[in-house]
């Protein structure tokens, strides 16, 4: 196997403009960060407290009290600043600037003379640092430490932040290693990987790479690191009472990771280890480890992915189940599960130039992920199911469903969600292009404008569309050899390319119509899919979805709604032969397509009986469609579904 390593254009190259993303990078800025900043600060009323901020006063001797929140609580901080640094990079604004210098300096005296910072053990249990790998989270709030110091000195070239990530880093890398004497570990959530290969990358320090390159080699190898921690520890659980052994599926370390070819486990922890995976297989040109991370990927992504580009089947350990169980109603499909998928396709182009990710990387962004966020920027989806019936969710029997809610609620306890919402949206612009020696890849339709040095020449391109709810794209280039390939996106069945008007020559390379150099200046690429709205079916293996048909047009997927359909909606059936119009409508939800179908009703019972000898009874009834992102934005909301029965 061949290893590529691809550049992602950094994203003060890129700047959006587009249609549809402006307004969530316009939420983000004006509504998310400001709403969030209240909410760590704890000052949001009638939510769920969250006192992050005031655990680091705590710590840094600023004020007295106990720590609240969960052992993590620190990275909704360090999430917040690391979503304001790449929102920075394109709109300075100097108050928020200062908000995130104020809490870096507050981060900064809290700090320990050694290094160490996590509030918790600093304020509760100081003699037991490092102690519990599993549970407690330290290096994965030192993972999160380092995203967001990276990202705020890359955005700022201010550097006391990124110094204290070294600084917690440089102590790590003095406890756990393979000489004698150190820990043989890692971290019961992974997140460090990726974290230190970024750290690496912007201090060229390879002490972090190699910390990173031990964490993962040392993962699932005998004898079990966290059966010889949890031995120290007399059995004891960080959550409470005995634990008699360690449920190393749930924390991917069931086995090393090289062996690995099933996807297992807490969704967001396994595709954080993934996307490490590829970091340091990219990096170190490790083919094995890219292998491992290939095999992953195919079973996330053929066998245990929703059509939305959730993750994580069931609420039990919010985790993957098995293989083509992708149950509707209980789904858990966590908003930061979604999100780890994002990045672990984009970690994947980096090295393989295959369509795939990227189609998957569309897929979740414009359904699972955004679909976290109602569209107020102020109230946030935990679990994004594919089916709700609110009797069934608020009825204190059916417990199976206590997780899933039909309204976005403010805040969480444990709201790890909303920052990372945000700070994937802010540094969208990173996930557009991957770029080779001589090819610059278009791996979404998004409007930009964009700066790069390719071949020793700096060229720009610009570039407009009316993606997703229409298939036309305008890319006007510099004068250049360079390659430009263009991602033929997995649902399009017809599509046109011209060059300066006529029809243009390409070759079609893994899902990539891939237009030769010899560009001039004004060149104008023009590419039109046809998007018309399609019934998608499962596997025949996904029970739940037997008989049944998703909505789609172009990259979104659909969802019937209560509001516009009334209730039961488990009584509307299609079939292959429905026929469907659509149309824009700028007033509803903000602005989106809406889908319009012939169907039929199944009429209710005249009788009053629970059972009777079967007999259709239909009637003709006019469905209405919406885009799944934006459901439950409506009070009026009682149902929903994705998946609806065929006839």
């Amino acid at each position: 196997m061949k290893l590529l390593k691809q550049n992602v254009i950094p994203l003060k190259n890129v700047k959006i403009d587009d249609g549809f993303w402006n307004r969530y990078q316009r939420l983000v800025k004006e509504e998310i960060l400001p709403y969030q900043y209240l909410a760590i600060n704890d000052q949001v009323p009638d939510v769920e407290p969250s006192h992050a901020i005031k655990n680091f006063k705590i710590a840094a001797g600023l004020e007295e009290g106990e720590y609240y929140g969960y052992v993590f609580q620190d990275t909704d901080v360090y999430k917040w600043i690391e979503a304001v640094a790449y929102t920075l990079v394109h709109n300075r604004d100097e108050e928020l600037e200062k908000k995130a210098d104020e809490i870096i300096d507050l981060i900064e005296k809290a700090q320990q003379k050694d290094g160490y910072l996590v509030t918790y053990f600093i304020i509760k249990e100081p003699d037991k640092r490092f102690t519990n790998l599993l549970d407690c989270h330290e290096l994965y709030s030192l993972g999160h430490m380092i995203e967001g110091a990276v990202a705020y000195y890359e955005a700022t070239g201010k550097d006391k932040f990124l110094k204290v990530a070294c600084r917690f880093a440089d102590l790590v890398d003095k406890v756990i290693g393979p000489e004698e004497g150190k820990l043989h570990g890692y971290c019961g959530h992974p997140e460090i990987e990726l974290a230190l290969v970024k750290l690496y990358r912007v201090t060229k320090n390879e002490k972090y790479l190699n910390l990173c390159k031990y964490m993962i080699d040392e993962r699932g190898k005998e004898p079990h690191f966290f059966d010889i921690e949890l031995e120290k520890r007399n059995h004891i659980s960080h959550w409470g009472g005995r634990q008699d052994k360690v449920d190393k599926y749930y924390n991917q370390s069931h086995k090393p990771v090289r062996e690995q070819d099933v996807a297992v486990g807490h969704a967001v922890r396994a595709g954080y280890l993934y996307t490490g995976m590829a970091d340091l297989a990219c990096e170190t040109g490790d083919v094995t480890l890219l292998e491992a991370a290939k095999r992953l990927w195919d079973n996330v992504t053929t066998k245990q992915m929703y059509i939305t580009g959730g993750i994580g089947s069931m609420a039990g350990g919010e985790a993957f189940s098995f293989d083509y169980h992708l149950p509707n109603d209980t789904v858990y499909a966590e908003t930061c599960a979604a999100i780890s998928l994002a990045f672990f396709a984009q970690r994947m182009l980096k090295m393989e130039n295959d369509s795939k990710y990227a189609d998957v990387l569309e897929r979740t962004l414009y359904n699972g992920i955004i679909s976290g966020m109602q569209l107020d920027g102020k109230h946030f989806f935990y679990v994004n199911p594919l089916e709700v019936w609110e009797k069934q969710n608020l009825h204190y029997a059916t417990y199976h469903h206590r997780h899933v809610r039909t309204k976005r609620p403010g805040w969480f306890g444990c709201a790890c969600c909303p920052p990372n919402l945000a700070r994937l949206i802010a540094s969208l612009g990173e996930y557009i292009y991957t770029q080779s020696e001589d090819t610059i890849y278009v791996n979404l339709y998004i409007g930009n404008n964009m700066k790069t040095n390719i071949l020793g020449k700096d060229v720009e391109i610009k570039f407009s569309t009316n993606y997703p709810w229409g298939g036309e794209s305008a890319i006007e280039v510099s004068k250049g050899d360079y390659k430009l390939a263009l991602r033929i996106p997995e649902w399009c069945e017809n599509y046109n390319i011209l060059k300066n008007g006529k029809k243009a020559d390409y070759k079609l390379q893994n899902g990539y119509a891939v237009l030769d150099g010899g560009f001039c200046d004004g060149d104008k690429i023009e590419i039109s899919f046809d998007m018309p709205v399609t019934l998608v079916e499962a596997n025949p293996q996904v029970r739940e979805d037997a008989g049944k048909y998703a909505i789609t047009r172009g990259p979104i997927v659909y969802c019937l709604e209560s509001a516009d359909n009334g209730e039961n909606l488990w009584a509307i059936r299609v079939d292959e032969n429905t026929k469907f119009t659509h149309y824009y409508d700028e007033n509803f939800l903000g602005g989106c397509v809406v889908i319009k179908g012939e169907a039929v009703r199944v009429k209710e019972w005249t009788e009053n009986k629970l059972y009777r000898k079967a007999k259709r009874e239909e009637e003709p009834f006019t469905l209405t469609a919406i885009p799944y992102a934006f459901w439950s934005n409506r009070e009026d909301t009682r149902e929903m579904k994705v998946f609806i029965t065929g006839r």
